[in-house]
């Protein structure tokens, strides 16, 4: 491992991005009998966001816990905030959602 100095951590740090987190969550209609096809919406909706280049990451959530999932939006929390409630899931009660600002490194990826 490369030794981490401090002037290598100020540098990489002064090129840190703004970016949204959002924390998507089982809401109160989580049981509806359409929620499969509101959750198929939902994720047709994510494809575009992030073929727009709005979404980041987005990362489902597949354990037992109330979390569905996790994005990281490239806009601010009032822009994000508009888009996740235009959200099917989210206007069907399916999901509810929470934001964080957060900061990280552009050009950041998920290992292939």
């Amino acid at each position: 491992m490369d030794e981490i100095t401090d002037d290598y951590m100020r540098d990489q740090l002064a090129q840190t991005k703004h970016y949204t987190l959002m924390m998507l969550r089982d809401g109160p209609r989580r049981d509806a009998p359409d929620r499969d096809k509101i959750v198929w919406e939902h994720g047709r909706r994510n494809f575009a966001l992030r073929d727009d280049g709005v979404l980041a990451i987005v990362c489902p959530i597949s354990d037992d816990s109330p979390w569905c999932g996790i994005g990281i939006f490239v806009a601010g929390q009032e822009e994000v905030a508009r888009i996740m409630d235009d959200d099917p899931g989210v206007r069907a009660g399916v999901f509810e959602y929470e934001l964080h600002p957060v900061r990280g490194f552009p050009g950041s990826t998920l290992p292939a």
